[in-house]
């Protein structure tokens, strides 16, 4: 079956990317170093063709009141236009259909993005759930919609270069919250720990502004960096530190479920029948080797299992995230089963690393 092309493929192999099969897309793993893609998002800026990711539109009367039941995070912090919420969507057992981004912008329109491998899958979650709670919504998908990730410490300042029309709209933007900039629509939000915009934008002007940032002076990031930005940050990657099989209580999301509203919400019961045994921690490898998904962590409480582990390039040590017993501490220090030895590693609070620097 051929792989899914963005409307970015062709820029991407005339810069010389490395592409690889990416849950069914072919994407840029990098186009260099993966190393010093890294640094130049963590120093200055970098962008990331994020076109993969799917834009949801809800619309409609009672958008706020279905997403309050839809989603486990509670969209009453939402009054803001613009402003944005970062949420799980469950089901009924607590398991985690996907992580996703959810923008109010009226009382009758919410947008939500969710992540390209489980899209499909989310938005017939959406719509079996609209059917029987809310059939008067329009859930509109929007594949003809493009999205580019300008990320880094100066990432604002180009895109404003570029697109000097926007600026007005969103240089006022706070963190988390975005602007309707006609044919773009610019959030604030990004997936590496650094500062920066996302915008979805028609896939037909795609290559346009992704040439024009190039000039600027904005070089392309491929996933290599992109995961290793994200897992020094401390965030969550769909697939590898929640899924279905887990709930978001025992993948250090705990932040992003509201329990203490009286709203219902699917997923609700089975959390507060199910309270968490174990949690998600970082770690920071003692020992010479490489922390990778899957592996195995011995600690005194009993047994845990690596979720996301690479090389740091910010704090140039091996790190991870790994699911363990509740019971373990910050300092613990555990051992890692990588190939036929057993290594030390120390449990450290993440993220590991934002904002242009180390943090452990």
């Amino acid at each position: 079956m051929a792989l899914k092309q963005t409307p970015l493929n062709a820029a991407h192999r005339a810069m010389g990317a490395k592409m690889v099969d990416f849950g069914g897309w072919d994407m840029p793993v990098n186009y260099g170093s993966q190393i010093d893609e890294h640094h130049q998002v963590r120093r200055d800026c970098g962008m990331f063709d994020v076109s993969h990711m799917r834009v949801v539109d809800m619309r409609g009367d009672g958008v706020r009141t279905f997403l309050r039941y839809l989603l486990a995070n509670n969209v009453d912090k939402l009054t803001l236009r613009g402003k944005a919420l970062y949420s799980s969507m469950l089901l009924e057992n607590g398991g985690v259909i996907d992580d996703l981004i959810v923008y109010f912008m009226t009382e009758e329109w919410f947008r939500i993005v969710v992540n390209a491998g489980t899209a499909d899958k989310d938005i017939a979650w959406m719509k079996q759930q609209a059917a029987r709670h809310a059939p008067q919504l329009a859930i509109v998908d929007h594949p003809e919609f493009a999205m580019i990730a300008v990320q880094g410490p100066n990432a604002r300042a180009k895109v404003w270069q570029v697109l000097p029309a926007t600026q007005a709209k969103t240089e006022g933007l706070q963190v988390f919250q975005a602007a309707d900039c006609d044919e773009y629509f610019i959030a604030r939000t990004g997936y590496t720990g650094e500062d920066g915009f996302e915008i979805m934008l028609p896939a037909e002007k795609a290559e346009g502004l992704w040439n024009a940032l190039h000039r600027n002076g904005v070089p392309p990031i491929g996933l290599g960096a992109r995961d290793t930005l994200r897992l020094e940050a401390g965030m969550n990657l769909y697939g590898q530190d929640m899924d279905e099989t887990v709930n978001p209580l025992e993948s250090g999301l705990a932040w992003t479920v509201d329990l203490k509203s009286e709203r219902d919400f699917i997923g609700k019961a089975a959390l507060l029948a199910n309270p968490p045994v174990r949690k998600l921690v970082g770690l920071v490898l003692l020992d010479r080797g490489v922390l990778r998904g899957h592996q195995k962590v011995h600690t005194t409480h009993g047994e845990g299992e690596i979720t996301s582990g690479s090389f740091s390039p910010t704090l140039e040590k091996s790190i991870a995230l790994a699911r363990v017993p509740k019971a373990v501490q910050i300092d613990d220090t555990m051992q890692v089963a990588i190939r036929d030895k057993m290594l030390a590693a120390k449990v450290v609070k993440y993220p590991f690393a934002r904002n242009g620097k180390g943090l452990i």
